[in-house]
């Protein structure tokens, strides 16, 4: 074998590897974005639905977030007020462009226990219960809404501080081991704006949070492969061709 043929020996043997597993990150991707596009016509499904009954609390512990996540479901029972946390946003969508809150109040179910209602947004205005007192629905009340999981924090999210009243997550275990709230669902409900059809705060501003993507992922590896296979080629060209002089 000529000796330039066996200087690219290695130099082959390492783009091939390399392409090999960048082909394979690709082919993982696409089983990604199959298993993420199944994810987000459940969610739509679930989210689109006829709300159903809220799971019984025998049933909280059992439940999975894959499995209840933006499921549309009725509740009945009374809210506490003074219980309110509100949960710092910048920006309120669709409710309001401008900083604001969510206003998140436990609801006292009437077959027993609680669950942490995100009744919806506020601008800074109308942070006080004082300036939304026609949003401040007394007794037994009917609320339709989203069952959410726990928000998770992002890395240069602040802590929460429940002592001070500053909350920048929603995270109903936190906010009802703050206010003594037992049983707790480990969910939280995102209420739809036919909950609370007059004044502040504003509901049904949910969009699904599911970002997708794994396309441009894919396409990504397989253009790395490409290049890497281009780079070789050129490489060996003028290996080869600079030996042949």
């Amino acid at each position: 074998m000529p000796r330039q043929h066996v200087s690219l020996f290695w130099p082959a043997v390492s783009t091939c590897v390399a392409i090999a597993i960048l082909l394979s990150l690709g082919v993982w991707q696409l089983h990604r974005l199959e298993w993420k596009e199944g994810l987000i016509a459940r969610i739509e499904a679930r989210a689109n639905t006829a709300p159903q009954p809220l799971p019984s609390i025998e049933e909280w512990p059992n439940l999975r977030p894959e499995d209840y996540e933006y499921r549309h479901v009725t509740l009945t029972g009374t809210f506490n007020h003074g219980q309110e946390a509100l949960v710092f946003q910048p920006s309120g969508g669709a409710a309001g462009k401008e900083p604001g809150y969510l206003v998140l109040t436990p609801l006292g179910l009437k077959s027993g226990g609680y669950v942490i209602v995100n009744r919806g947004f506020v601008p800074m205005d109308h942070k006080e219960q004082s300036s939304r007192l026609a949003g401040q629905l007394q007794g037994e009340t009917e609320v339709t809404g989203l069952m959410r999981q726990p928000e998770t924090r992002g890395f240069f999210t602040p802590a929460d501080d429940p002592a001070a009243g500053h909350f920048f997550t929603r995270d109903p275990g936190l906010i009802a081991k703050h206010f003594g709230l037992a049983p707790a669902a480990p969910f939280s409900i995102d209420a739809d704006s036919t909950s609370f059809p007059r004044g502040w705060p504003k509901g049904g501003a949910t969009t699904p949070n599911l970002p997708n993507n794994h396309l441009a992922y894919a396409l990504t590896w397989f253009g790395l492969a490409l290049a890497a296979l281009g780079v070789f080629a050129a490489f060996a060209r003028q290996r080869l061709g600079g030996a042949g002089q």
